[in-house]
């Protein structure tokens, strides 16, 4: 339980890095947070794929002064869902199908309810962006994903499940 605790808070504060690197759009909030997150997605499981989705999110809408105002927490529930998501699939072997549905969800889904509050033309302003940092996202994932198993396995205790 310590291990995946520790492992845990590596990858929140890996994600609260990531949130400093920004993409450069109008919302301020889209940032390199959710790598560590589907990480941990795909290391550790969903609740904590979830936990640091979800948190990563917060601290990077934080570093930019909370733009969407309270729709940031709701996005958090989002990113938190997405994570805990990609962790069961990515469990279950489809590698790629995980990566894509995460990317999907992201980049696509995740925006739409935000038409409520600010209307379809900040839906579709926000896709591109969101498609461009989830793509990124995913691939730093999926590069680290096999050397963080390998590193775990080498330092013994429980096996990860990358």
């Amino acid at each position: 339980m310590n291990r995946r605790l520790a492992w845990t808070a590596v990858c929140l504060a890996l994600s609260a890095i990531g949130s400093f690197i920004k993409l450069p759009t109008f919302v301020g909030s889209i940032a390199l947070d959710s790598a560590p997150a589907l990480v941990a997605a795909g290391v550790l499981g969903p609740c904590a794929g979830a936990a640091v989705a979800g948190l990563g999110h917060l601290v990077s809408a934080l570093i930019a002064g909370f733009p969407l105002g309270p729709v940031h927490w709701f996005v958090a529930l989002e990113m938190a869902g997405l994570g805990a998501l990609f962790a069961v699939l990515h469990r279950r072997g489809w590698k790629i199908g995980s990566a894509v549905v995460f990317f999907i969800g992201n980049a696509f889904l995740a925006p739409l309810p935000l038409a409520v509050s600010f209307g379809w033309p900040f839906v579709f302003a926000v896709i591109p962006p969101l498609s461009a940092a989830a793509a990124v996202n995913v691939l730093i994932a999926a590069a680290i994903m096999p050397v963080v198993v390998r590193l775990a396995a080498k330092m013994g205790g429980e096996a990860p499940h990358a």
